[in-house]
């Protein structure tokens, strides 16, 4: 992975061997075999980040990002988000480095990432085996939750830092729903990852505004009033919280599956 420039724009380019190639002479020819993957980054604080990232980084851990990376295409093919040749080496690096130090990786959100996003779950294991062997350090399963959240990042489009903002909600909107319904519902069941997938990727479509139409919205609020007031309130800690309206279809697909919940509570006493 090194910098260059085409047109008089600065790009950034992938290849085995471009690194060699460019100490030698240089330059590298756009057509050059070697290259897999040419990409520009138009924000200039990226640029920065960037700059610094090749000063700093080890290039052990760029050859394992980019091994990685192509774990991750092989798995979803279709262009991913440029954003992970810079978060991912970052991240790989630091976490050795706190390893390595004996600090402590702790995921309050791994069984949640286990559930919602099984399959890269198993890439960031993956992952995480290779990182294990070239740097002679244990990755904890915790951390694997954390690569998860870069290879779902880098499929979907969506920042890391906003599915740890989601998580933190999930989290809350379900001990709200505890707690104002004096339920129970057991960790990792049926009843308990439907909800939990549901309101995930309900908060990221609130957050993208990726407007979602449900044809059973009257229907909704006349048969299912209890449910439809508690996703009222929930969409309230929603809009606090996240700073964002929240559209009355998500509310009402919300109370559906609340009713799901509580009739499937109901039914097991």
């Amino acid at each position: 992975m090194v910098q260059g420039s085409k047109n008089g724009k600065e790009y950034v380019i992938i290849g085995k061997g471009i690194g060699f190639a460019v100490k030698d002479t240089g330059v590298i020819e756009v057509n050059d075999q070697r290259i897999e993957k040419l990409f520009r980054l138009e924000d200039r604080e990226e640029w920065s980040q960037y700059q610094i990232l090749l000063e700093d980084i080890d290039p052990k851990v760029m050859k394992i990002t980019d091994e990685i990376i192509g774990d991750i295409t092989s798995q979803f093919p279709g262009k991913l988000n440029d954003k992970i040749y810079l978060a991912l080496p970052s991240h790989i690096q630091f976490t050795i480095y706190r390893l390595r130090s004996g600090m402590d990786i702790i995921n309050p959100f791994l069984q949640e990432t286990k559930m919602t996003f099984p399959k890269e779950f198993e890439i960031a294991f993956k992952a995480a085996d290779k990182i294990s062997a070239e740097f002679n350090v244990q990755i904890p399963e915790d951390e694997v939750g954390f690569l998860t959240y870069h290879v779902y990042s880098a499929v979907s489009n969506v920042p890391v830092g906003q599915l740890v903002k989601v998580s933190n909600m999930v989290n809350e909107l379900l001990e709200q729903i505890r707690t104002e319904q004096k339920i129970t519902f057991e960790h990792g069941s049926m009843n308990h990852v439907r909800l939990m997938i549901h309101l995930r990727f309900s908060l990221e479509r609130i957050l993208q505004g990726s407007l979602i139409d449900n044809p059973f919205v009257k229907h909704i609020k006349k048969e299912y009033k209890t449910e439809y007031k508690l996703a009222q309130k929930l969409g309230k800690v929603i809009q606090s919280r996240l700073e964002v309206q929240v559209p009355e279809e998500e509310l009402c697909f919300l109370a559906m599956h609340l009713h799901r919940l509580f009739q499937t509570i109901e039914k097991n006493k």
